[in-house]
């Protein structure tokens, strides 16, 4: 049973965890409070960049001497192997901790198994506290080790009755600077961008982040199936950071991003039309992106949305009616009311004129159920 002192601890190792969002891909974002044998915080810490030194690790540091006969609070359970660091599981016992406190195991084979090495060194071990908000912040992470994919979160911005554009084309801006600048948030914290050859030819998005602080560039991504829509001197081909350009397999030449983009030729979707996307996650995939934004137009989020691969949406509503232009998602492979794909609101909130929602699809299973 924990203690109000360790859920209260819990809490702060999520939202120490949250801090490594964007850094650590293709590792877990972590976070963790070392308790003194008097219940009192002796040091806190969070993984900070992969490679570099885990959650337990910081804070045990910041705990010094005051960690022995003390409690470990942490997200995730501490790793049992040895990657590029050493194991967590083992540095708890080398501090002299009696007992450690995670939310959510780990579930993969590899890292897997520290909290059975920590019991059978005699530590008292306890799991599940705060599993949901733990596994919430990080969702994308947990995604990626079950399903083998990134992580894909569809961000849009609409009017509330639900126009992506005005009837003449015209879209900037929509939305307020405040949601905007929660955009560039999203973008920060996830490994790509991906947009269509629609938003491509439209928009010439530049799908850099911008004004956060010690943000890492994503990768940007164009999903352009007949290699036509990125033309020499787009935004995405200045350098700002890196890009990749998927392209059909019988598409033409694409010389002219030599030196300027990866080109990555994929399958086209059944039935011709596009590409193949979960061939394009999976390419993602094994070029180490764990999550993906997808800010595309509503031809590729709906095509996005009928595979079946959208974990999280994001919308952002502005107070504002036109009653014609493009809708803010196209077609989905939805016919009837019955088939359409209902969501779960997560959270909301207010930028500044806008509503933001965030929601996830009710099919979804949560990280904790399937881990």
């Amino acid at each position: 049973m924990a203690t109000a002192a360790e859920a209260q601890a819990m809490r702060r190792a999520v939202a120490l965890a949250a801090r490594g969002l964007g850094h650590t891909s293709p590792n877990p974002v972590v976070g963790c409070v070392v308790l003194d044998a008097a219940g009192e915080t002796a040091g806190e810490g969070w993984h900070q960049r992969a490679g570099g030194p885990h959650a337990e690790v910081h804070a045990l540091r910041a705990a010094g001497p005051r960690a022995r006969g003390g409690t470990a609070v942490v997200t995730l359970e501490p790793c049992a192997h040895t990657g590029r660091t050493g194991p967590c599981a083992q540095a708890l016992l080398d501090a002299g901790v009696a007992r450690v406190v995670y939310a959510v195991a780990d579930p993969t084979p590899a890292a897997a198994g520290g909290a059975a090495v920590l019991a059978a060194a005699g530590v008292e071990v306890a799991g599940g506290l705060l599993a949901d908000e733990a596994a919430a912040g990080n969702a994308a992470w947990l995604t990626s080790v079950r399903r083998r994919r990134p992580f894909v979160l569809w961000k849009y911005a609409a009017t509330l009755d639900g126009r992506s554009a005005a009837a003449d084309g015209t879209s900037r801006w929509i939305t307020s600077p405040a949601a905007r600048a929660d955009v560039h948030r999203l973008r920060a914290e996830a490994d790509a961008v991906v947009v269509g050859s629609g938003t491509a030819r439209a928009d010439d998005p530049h799908l850099a982040v911008r004004d956060v602080p010690g943000a890492a560039q994503p990768l940007r991504v164009v999903v352009d199936t007949a290699a036509t829509a990125v033309k020499p001197g787009a935004r995405v081909l200045d350098g700002a950071a890196p890009t990749l350009v998927a392209v059909a397999r019988d598409a033409g030449a694409a010389g002219h991003l030599a030196g300027r983009a990866a080109v990555l030729r994929l399958p086209r979707a059944a039935g011709g039309r596009g590409l193949d996307l979960a061939a394009l996650l999976a390419a993602l995939y094994e070029r180490g992106v764990r999550s993906v934004l997808l800010e595309g137009g509503p031809t590729l989020a709906g095509a996005f949305l009928a595979a079946g691969l959208v974990d999280r949406v994001v919308g952002y509503l502005a107070p504002v009616l036109l009653g014609d232009g493009p809708a803010a998602l196209g077609p989905a492979g939805v016919a009837t009311l019955a088939q359409g794909l209902r969501l779960r609101v997560t959270d909301t909130a207010r930028l500044g004129p806008d509503l933001r929602l965030t929601a996830v699809p009710t099919a979804t299973p949560t990280a904790t159920e399937e881990s």
